[in-house]
């Protein structure tokens, strides 16, 4: 197979900038006009604009019963890449910049395959998993236009896998209190926010480690903490972002409560922005899924640590499945990259799926 129409794809979806934050777009970006003009005659397209740069891109040709789900938004670019992020540099058989990876390599070869074939198509492109908010994904499904939908298959990175369960997402914002005054005093020690905060982080942190020491691991992360004034002052109050990963069969809310129940948590007030179900979203609901990947002899994967909107169509009811080219490992890095051998093996797999579809 020739690579180069993909790539071409890939390395124009790369230039565009959408990041996430701070999720510059609307329904009228450059990005969409792209994707319209790459799509061949035949497709019906609709855009929505949700508002704060939330978009979703829908296109679809004849009558099929397969979609397919591709964020288009990207996490943002980090300090110290050895390529510019926002252009595709392909060298040792590897396509670098930001997205590549995560989700826009899935993205190019979509397009090339309703390039190459002229079967029914169905493509939803978004532009807010990255913000763990599923606005897109949930208006879509709310507006009922999943309906017609048999399966759904999520284009994140499985190696090329298709995975039927992977884990939730819990993402909370929370805010230690505590008494500000001057650092002299002995109370310091005991009314510090910061101190507080500190002491529950230390728990979180063993009940995480004991969990995984018992087989059942909860990815809990502390991935921002801001608070305090300087250092001769007792600080009042500091605020942090953290967030877990569930396996399938555990609940957010009970691991929410138990985390409140943590040392010094008393001092805490918890907000959650975002809580997504595992995949499948009950016992058993994963079957129609393996079926579908089984039927098509597609190799399946044993599960994922992390969390992608498949979650939020099989909450709805309908069968989805993950499988997209790359691997976790390559996405967010500060040098994000996808093999060329993994884009063309999507290219194989999505295109043999739309032609088994007609």
């Amino acid at each position: 197979m020739d690579l180069t129409p993909v790539i071409r794809h890939l390395e124009k979806l790369v230039g565009f900038d959408t990041q996430n934050p701070p999720r510059d777009l609307h329904g009228e970006s450059e990005i969409w006009r792209y994707i319209s003009a790459a799509l061949p005659d035949g497709f019906d397209i609709d855009i929505t604009d949700h508002g704060k740069g939330r978009v979703s891109f829908f296109a679809v040709r004849g009558q099929p019963g397969l979609l397919f789900n591709v964020h288009l938004d990207t996490v943002p670019v980090l300090q110290g890449s050895a390529h510019p992020p926002l252009t595709l540099v392909v060298e040792d058989g590897r396509a670098h910049g930001r997205g590549a990876c995560d989700i826009k390599g899935a993205a190019a070869c979509l397009l090339h395959v309703a390039a190459t074939t002229s079967a029914p198509m169905a493509l939803l492109f978004t532009t807010d998993e990255e913000g763990a908010e599923g606005c897109c994904v949930n208006e879509f499904i709310a507006a009922g236009r999943a309906e017609p939908f048999r399966q759904v298959v999520v284009a994140e990175p499985t190696g090329c896998l298709a995975e039927t369960r992977h884990r939730g997402y819990l993402s909370v914002k929370g805010s230690f209190g505590g008494v500000s005054g001057h650092s002299s005093e002995r109370r310091s020690l005991a009314d510090n926010a910061i101190h507080r905060m500190a002491l529950w982080s230390a728990a979180a942190v063993e009940s995480a480690r004991e969990a995984d020491a018992q087989g059942n691991r909860t990815c809990f992360n502390i991935g921002t903490v801001e608070g305090g004034v300087k250092s001769n002052v007792i600080a009042d109050r500091v605020d942090l972002h953290w967030s877990a990963r569930l396996p399938a069969g555990a609940d957010n809310e009970a691991f929410l409560h138990r985390m409140s129940t943590l040392e010094a948590a008393g001092h805490a007030r918890w907000h959650v922005p975002f809580s997504g179900p595992p995949l499948p979203n009950r016992e058993g609901g994963d079957a129609a899924a393996m079926a579908f990947a089984e039927a098509r002899q597609l190799a399946q994967g044993k599960g994922l640590d992390f969390w992608t909107e498949a979650a939020l169509f099989s909450a709805a009811g309908m069968p989805a499945l993950v499988l997209g080219p790359g691997h976790i490992e390559q996405a967010h890095a500060v040098d994000e990259w996808v093999e060329g051998m993994q884009l063309q093996r999507a290219f194989e797999i999505y295109s043999g799926l739309v032609t088994s579809d007609a």
